[in-house]
């Protein structure tokens, strides 16, 4: 097994990791690299996909306020803000995004060359900066990591998998093991830091927007260590992906393009939005999922449509282009055939318990991103606030380890070596049980979608829970796997379990969690936290 020391490690390459990478190597004293590690190629993440925009509160944009914004995001979380967080995030926003230009990343801007803003559902007022029309995560992502290969003292290792975290008998984390996906061989990095940045869990619905690496790994990696979840209920599916017959991920319809004057209609082109809220279109997007869900149960159809015909083949061309490009490739031409949509799974609000600078409760273990749960998000996100939320707790996260020892552990104890034991013992895993991992992932997704979805009471959830602990049985692998498929799965499992019983303790509707059974919202807002070897969630 080989053995490294790194100053830092940072797992995952999105926005929130390549950020963090980035502002490491430029402001710290390091007495070695820093490790970035991606399930993928560099650059493969949720961040990729993210095509309407990041929030902005931008000193030119006299339209706006940070008092503005936080009242909007506090609206949208349903009460389960926390309001110090939304504040510090908000007044944060300028300067992380000018110091995004300066990384290369190029916002639209109008032909006078000022930022262009665009409006998203529950915003008050146009403060989303979007770059290539509807390509902002993809631009973003490519910047960061251009700087990425250009930049020494960032080493990149590509198609690893994080499996376990190193705790000394302190409780510290001093380090993780890694799996090569590709030579079935592990590492174990030493480093006093270690930083959850894996993104979110999309993959463990059958209909997502999100790609393929969206397994909860981040979490599942601080569950197993003992860390608190909060929120896990909490998983917003997006009212309008892309659902033409065939497609297996339902790619994002970006809410910008209802900002702009989509609507939503029947195949006859008959609206609906009115019916159940005022703002239509740009109500919350719990809300407008709902909606959607209960026109096509009424309708009995599998989509609605969006139609954005009347807002002109030019400005959809210049503004959605990645819109566009997916439609068309299956026939579909945006400015004069309507657009098949119905909701998807598509972002996390639960998470690693962790503050605005990614410190989660064990010395050394931060986490940052989708995978972390700052109090920012609430019970539902407001619109594009996440690529924000990314940055600026990357931002933190440096600004925090300036005053950090970053040292490489001195000595392994015996808490350390036993963790690498289990690893380096070949007997650990039974190899002659027959596990078809592929088939059993599938089942999971759809045993997701159906009992612990966009719609929830106690006897779907209940249901699920059974067949998710007949999963934990059946599957038989406690930590180590032969496989990242496998490795993903048990982490799925894990994810599913704590987002399933979350559920149903939560005996209230609030945000994103609906239960038909308590459809109405409580009158106090109170988190939920889920921990190893807890028989149940707490709410407090």
């Amino acid at each position: 097994m080989k053995y490294s020391i790194y100053s830092a490690v940072v797992v995952g390459s999105g926005i929130a990791g390549l950020y963090a990478a980035l502002g490491m190597n430029r402001h710290l004293e390091l007495s070695d690299n820093i490790l970035l590690v991606t399930k993928a190629n560099l650059g493969e993440s949720n961040s990729h996909y993210a095509q309407g925009g990041m929030v902005g509160v931008m000193t030119e944009n006299k339209e706006d306020s940070i008092a503005s914004h936080v009242s909007d995001t506090l609206k949208a979380g349903a009460g389960l803000n926390l309001e110090d967080t939304v504040k510090i995030i908000s007044e944060n926003s300028d300067s992380v995004i000018k110091d995004l230009m300066n990384y290369g990343v190029e916002f639209d801007k109008t032909e006078d060359g000022k930022l262009c803003y665009t409006l998203e559902a529950a915003h008050s007022v146009r403060r989303v900066l979007h770059s290539g029309g509807d390509a902002t995560g993809r631009r973003i992502q490519e910047s960061l990591a251009r700087t990425i290969r250009e930049t020494g003292g960032i080493d990149v290792y590509e198609y690893y998998i994080a499996v376990d975290l190193l705790l000394n008998s302190d409780g510290e984390c001093k380090g993780v093991v890694l799996f090569n996906t590709v030579t079935k061989e592990y590492e174990v990095i030493y480093s006093s830091v270690v930083i959850l940045a894996t993104g979110g869990i999309g993959q463990l619905y059958k209909y997502t927007t999100n790609p393929e690496g969206a397994t909860g790994d981040g979490l599942a990696l601080a569950y197993n260590a003992g860390v608190q979840l909060r929120d896990m209920e909490f998983v917003q599916f997006h009212p309008t992906a892309f659902a033409a017959e065939g497609v297996k991920n339902r790619s994002l319809i970006t809410e910008a393009l209802r900002g702009e004057g989509a609507k939503l209609v029947h195949k006859d082109g008959s609206e609906f939005m009115e019916k159940y809220d005022a703002r239509k279109e740009l109500a919350p997007r719990d809300i407008v999922t709902r909606a959607i869900c209960r026109e096509m149960i009424a309708h009995n159809v599998e989509n609605v449509y969006l139609t954005a015909a009347h807002i002109g083949k030019e400005k959809l061309a210049q503004r959605f282009p990645t819109i566009s490009r997916i439609c068309r490739k299956y026939g579909v031409d945006i400015t004069r055939d309507l657009i098949p949509v119905a909701p998807a799974a598509h972002y996390f609000m639960g998470g690693i318990v962790a503050d605005v600078s990614g410190q989660t409760e064990i010395k050394g273990l931060y986490a940052i991103g989708e995978t972390a749960s700052t109090g920012l998000h609430g019970a539902n996100r407001l619109a594009s606030n996440s690529l924000l939320e990314c940055v600026v707790c990357a931002h933190n996260l440096v600004e925090a380890l300036k005053k950090t020892d970053l040292s490489a552990p001195k000595q392994i104890d015996t808490e350390i070596k036993s963790v690498i034991d289990r690893y380096s013992d070949e007997t650990q895993v039974d190899e002659t049980i027959d596990v078809d991992v592929e088939i059993l992932i599938q089942q999971l997704k759809d045993l997701m979608w159906e009992k612990v979805g966009i719609f929830r009471d106690e006897l779907s959830l209940k249901s699920a829970l059974v067949e998710l602990n007949k999963f934990v049985l059946n599957f038989n692998r406690d930590y180590k796997c032969l496989s990242q498929q496998e490795y993903e799965f048990r982490n799925m499992l894990i994810v599913a379990r704590a987002i399933t019983i979350s559920a149903l303790n939560r005996q209230e509707s609030r945000g994103a969690h609906y239960r038909n059974d308590f459809p109405q919202c409580g009158s106090e807002a109170k988190h939920s936290y889920f921990k190893k070897d807890m028989e149940k969630n707490t709410l407090c």
